[in-house]
């Protein structure tokens, strides 16, 4: 909705008005002191948490990935709107919402995501669950091991251990080769 720094300021004048409203000392206007400060905590509160991710989040929870892409596509310029965290779960968002239809944007979303950084440890492990499985299906075996091994690291509560077992058992299962770039014995065609 609006740039990040127009929310502080907007949360600035109006805690300065909240202080007029309490200096002014006709009655009634210390209530709406007490209401301004409130008005001014929820421009703070919308610094660090942007609303329209926090709708995505909603529409995401409910199953609704078309909902939750119009309400990110609401954010207009993610770098200046959003701080460097909520601009990773952006990128997290998309590349969830993605991953169901271009596994290469998805994997830029998710590479991104983890760049910037996630606050909690078993939302990155997610992200490097989903980009470990886009790589495993472009056959880049060695990278996906490299990020299932991170994922599995990350995840202390045990949340996605199905999930991650899943994902080795399939490897084993598949008989793709290890990347080998180079190698001397090969043969040109």
């Amino acid at each position: 909705m609006f740039n990040k720094y127009i929310k502080i300021v907007l949360a600035l004048l109006i805690f300065a008005f909240s202080i007029q409203q309490f200096l002014d000392g006709a009655v009634g206007s210390t209530g709406n002191g007490v209401m301004l400060i409130l008005l001014s905590l929820v421009f703070v509160l919308l610094f660090f948490r942007n609303e329209f991710l926090i709708l995505a989040f909603f529409q995401l929870r409910k199953q609704n990935l078309e909902g939750a892409n119009r309400w990110l596509n609401r954010i207009k310029n993610p770098k200046s709107a959003l701080t460097t965290k909520q601009h990773g779960y952006y990128n997290y968002l998309k590349g969830l919402i993605l991953s169901q239809e271009n596994m290469n944007q998805a994997e830029k979303y998710f590479r991104t995501a983890i760049t910037l950084g996630l606050n909690m440890d078993h939302d990155l492990a997610m992200a490097k669950l989903n980009l470990a499985g886009i790589l495993f299906t472009k056959r880049r075996k060695l990278e996906a091991q490299k990020l299932l091994k991170e994922a599995q690291d990350l995840d202390k509560n045990g949340m996605m251990t199905d999930q991650i077992k899943m994902m080795k058992n399939q490897m084993k299962k598949t008989n793709i080769p290890n990347q080998h770039f180079g190698r001397s014995n090969m043969r040109r065609r």
